[in-house]
């Protein structure tokens, strides 16, 4: 066992992406349950918090971008003022394995890729990338290692608070009965589903139910989500988060109260899964195997529903084109989910 049961102060360095820090809380979770009277502590980049806030297993956090030249300095004598006895790194990078050494935490656990072995007390061994590996698995596969336990409860969990839940409230203003959330950005435009398709999918739903539409965003694409108001036929049914100053964590107690999320390959669908919210998700070019998700409520539509197994979608891009998916498909897999919560 790396992590022995008299490790006293934990350190935990926390991926960059939404989606994949929400795939890490089962390991969260479990280092707390091994270490139930450790001080344990997480080191994020600004905006983590948030979405992490209301979770009950870190007693504190270091808030903090690892950028530029001197970021690796700079957060190492953050993580040094915590005197961390142990630190477990989640994300695959040189330079996050430089800040935790430069830190000088004595015993430094992480997997051995981006030729960092040597700057790890205790290396793990990663799985092969030859075939996709969910990266739920990979990283419980660390943290199982770290404690030496076969196997970890994969279920993702995130919690809202009372503070979210208000502000949520606010955001919905106007909002009465259910509601289907649309989430049609993504990091890269290749994975995002045109906006006249979401306005169609939107258009249908309302019609059908007489539900309100919200849509989210992030502030850099408040274009894509008034492109789908503007092409709607009905846009007084239509909510737009973005110019109502959604948040990260308001943005938590929005999708748990969602009846339905409609989403590209983005870190909300992570949210929506660990707030047990139903979706249909859509995946072009990149593979969906990467973010197999466990227990969840989701219908997956994939651009390239044929593509052999031994290919990944992310080396056949022309192949998985996004904008392959039919509004129709949307419609009749978000009718299904509707269906299934109703019943």
């Amino acid at each position: 066992m790396i992590l022995g049961r008299d490790v006293q102060r934990l350190l935990i360095v926390l991926p960059s992406w939404v989606g994949d820090v929400v795939m890490a809380t089962p390991v969260l979770r479990a280092l707390r349950e091994h270490l139930p009277d450790a001080r344990i502590c997480a080191a994020m980049r600004p905006g983590l918090d948030e979405l992490l806030a209301g979770c009950p297993w870190l007693d504190e956090t270091i808030v903090m971008r690892n950028a530029g030249l001197g970021g690796p300095f700079v957060l190492a004598r953050a993580i040094h003022r915590f005197t961390p006895e142990a630190g477990v790194l989640l994300p695959n990078s040189f330079r996050s394995a430089l800040t935790l050494r430069l830190s000088g935490c004595p015993i430094r656990i992480g997997f051995g890729r981006d030729g960092r072995s040597w700057m790890l007390t205790h290396v793990v061994t990663p799985p092969a990338r030859s075939v996709p590996t969910p990266t739920l698995d990979y990283y419980a596969l660390l943290g199982q290692a770290a404690i030496d336990v076969d196997a970890i409860d994969r279920t993702m969990q995130l919690h809202t608070t009372d503070d979210e839940r208000e502000h949520a409230h606010q955001l919905l203003r106007g909002v009465t009965g259910k509601f289907v959330l649309l989430n049609p950005g993504a990091s890269k435009a290749e994975k995002r589903w045109p906006a006249k398709r979401f306005a169609t999918v939107g258009d249908a739903l309302v019609t059908a139910h007489d539900m309100t539409i919200v849509v989210n965003g992030s502030p850099a694409e408040a274009d894509v989500t008034r492109a789908i108001i503007t092409a709607s036929t009905m846009p007084d049914r239509y909510v737009n988060l973005v110019e109502r100053g959604v948040r990260l964590g308001s943005l938590k107690a929005v999708i748990e109260r969602a009846a339905l999320m409609i989403t590209n390959d983005t870190g909300q669908r992570h949210i929506a899964a660990a707030l047990g919210t139903p979706m249909v998700s859509l995946f072009g070019p990149t593979d969906h195997r990467w973010t197999t998700l466990s227990s969840v409520h989701e219908h997956i539509l994939l651009a390239e529903p044929f593509l052999p197994e031994e290919l990944t979608a992310d080396d056949h891009a022309a192949a998985c084109v996004i904008d392959r998916i039919r509004p129709y498909d949307v419609i009749v897999a978000s009718e299904s989910m509707l269906a299934e919560s109703n019943g």
